[in-house]
């Protein structure tokens, strides 16, 4: 090899962007794009649905599917350590990353719960996750929407009243299927697990005909 191509070789190696780790405690904003120690990140291989983006129940109901999804992403990670390693920036010059949380992918957890799509137009990596979660009906699969990539490329529609989001938390537990209400004792610190059979209400009477009970407190 001559010195010439060498030096060409070393010279594009120098220009090129070094992309360290980031590190740091998670902050969720929404279902797929997370505050990493400061840094914003946009997570990798996956597409999660809009804040805004309508959905349907099985029985329905429409309700704001993007701001249940950053809820349940908040109770897997909010506050946790995570590692990502960057693999490029978006036009919103966010970074681009597979983060890990105590060695766990985010995204690949996030898929394989049904709470984000495999973003294949950009990674096949997660594809076997998402088609596992479709077989078994979890979290988004069980529900009537579009892909998010779809709705942003939609026209816009007229947005749901602030009424029809779903607040009610119908939860498994060892006591029985309870619901619970916002304000109640441990309306914040519950998580649905749509794995586990359990999920939102738009109303109580919607969560007793569903068999669920009201909690206590």
């Amino acid at each position: 090899m001559s010195r010439v191509v060498v030096c060409l070789a070393l010279a594009i190696l120098i220009a090129l962007p070094v992309r360290a780790e980031i590190s740091g405690r998670v902050s969720v904003v929404d279902g797929d794009t997370l505050d990493v120690g400061g840094t914003r990140v946009r997570l990798y291989g996956i597409d999660a649905p809009e804040q805004d983006q309508p959905c349907q129940t099985e029985l329905g109901t429409e309700f704001f599917c993007g701001t249940w999804v950053s809820g349940q992403v908040r109770g897997r990670f909010e506050g946790q350590h995570a590692r990502c390693i960057p693999q490029t920036t978006d036009r919103y010059d966010r970074v681009v990353a597979r983060c890990a949380v105590e060695g766990q992918d985010m995204g690949r957890r996030l898929v394989a719960d049904g709470l984000a799509y495999a973003f294949r137009r950009y990674s096949m990596a997660y594809d076997p996750e998402e088609r596992r979660a479709a077989a078994r009906d979890a979290g988004l699969h069980a529900l009537v929407l579009q892909r998010p990539a779809q709705h942003r490329a939609s026209p816009p529609r007229a947005r749901l009243p602030v009424d029809a989001v779903c607040r009610i938390k119908g939860n498994v537990s060892r006591n029985g299927r309870i619901f619970h209400l916002p304000g109640q004792q441990h309306y914040g610190k519950t998580v649905i697990d749509p794995a586990r059979g359990e999920r939102l209400f738009c109303s109580e009477a919607e969560a007793r005909a569903a068999g669920w009970r009201p909690a206590r407190r």
